[in-house]
């Protein structure tokens, strides 16, 4: 019998990474529970609502929620939802229960994340009916291929891999029908940012020269130089959690060039005080009236630490370029 390896430093580090899974699908079922937003399923991901989080935070995961929305919504429209979706380092994320119930459905939606955190997922959606019936509902045959850490359906399909090994995420997304020829979004949030810039690199440089038509959306730290940003740092670190890639995150220049540098066309970037304060202003005055804001100035300085960056590439002339808030 094969003896244990020893527990490593990267052990530790890859567990702390996957602690944030739960902390960000907390923080929006907190929220979605405060009415910023309508959210279903999340409830079977989160058995409770957990104890209340700050204002400012609530505000910036509508911010985040609504703007990568936004941005996938637009693609779909672009793409006619004639493509596949490639969510990377998915999480708990509920996006394709929510693309099912407003008709949005790409042909195929991928999840990848660290087998661990998909054989959670898959247990929760074999034991709920309301997350299992819409994958059944557009599944052809009677049964799903299921294992411990992988499930594949006409539509959807979540596969447990490691984003910083390229081959088999390659291998692994194409047994389960991913085509190089479709259309492709792919979306990370705070995902690259726990990798090394080499890492993170050989990702996007992937995803650029194996898909011809494609967007990536990516949400993560920005601005992470000035002493606000050193905090956040030393904060996650207190919880071993070290941000490998955060030299990415010194700029919005910066986060459009490891895109450009990475062979994608086209690159966009704006901070999350930018992206809330251009979000539609009605449902910003109604989320506003939700809770007091005590403290603007520290909203202002959160969403000044996060970013959405797009990038495309657009062979098939889609207008993905065109793609903006």
């Amino acid at each position: 019998m094969a003896s244990r390896q020893p527990y490593t430093d990267s052990d530790t580090a890859d567990e702390a990474v996957r602690a944030t899974c739960d902390d960000a699908t907390i923080c929006k079922r907190f929220a979605s529970s405060k009415g910023y937003w309508s959210d279903p399923y999340i409830q079977y991901f989160v058995r409770s609502v957990g104890e209340r989080k700050a204002p400012e935070i609530n505000r910036g995961y509508y911010a985040r929620v609504r703007g990568v929305n936004h941005l996938v919504d637009a693609f779909l429209r672009k793409t006619e939802c004639d493509c596949q979706i490639v969510n990377l380092g998915a999480g708990l994320d509920t996006t394709f229960w929510r693309l099912k119930e407003e008709n949005l459905m790409p042909r195929k939606y991928f999840e990848v994340d660290f087998p661990m955190i998909v054989a959670r997922k898959i247990h929760n959606i074999k034991t709920k009916p309301p997350l299992s019936k819409p994958l059944i509902e557009t599944h052809s045959t009677d049964s799903l291929l299921l294992d411990a850490h992988s499930l594949d359906s006409d539509r959807y399909c979540l596969v447990g891999a490691d984003l910083r090994e390229i081959s088999s995420l390659d291998e692994n997304l194409k047994k389960f029908q991913l085509n190089p020829e479709l259309p492709t979004l792919f979306m990370s949030e705070c995902v690259l940012v726990y990798m090394t810039p080499q890492h993170s690199s050989n990702l996007l440089h992937w995803a650029a020269d194996s898909f011809h038509t494609a967007m990536y959306i990516n949400y993560e730290q920005v601005n992470m130089m000035d002493r606000f940003g050193q905090v956040m740092i030393e904060n996650l670190q207190r919880r071993q959690c070290n941000l490998a890639g955060v030299d990415t995150c010194r700029s919005l220049e910066l986060q459009k060039e490891r895109f450009l540098k990475a062979g994608w066309e086209h690159a966009d970037a704006l901070d999350m005080m930018t992206v809330y304060s251009v979000l539609p202003q009605e449902d910003l005055a109604r989320i506003e009236r939700l809770e007091f804001l005590d403290e603007k100035e520290l909203l202002q300085q959160l969403l000044q630490h996060y970013s959405i960056c797009w990038a495309a590439k657009d062979k098939l002339k889609l207008g993905l370029s065109q793609v903006a808030f």
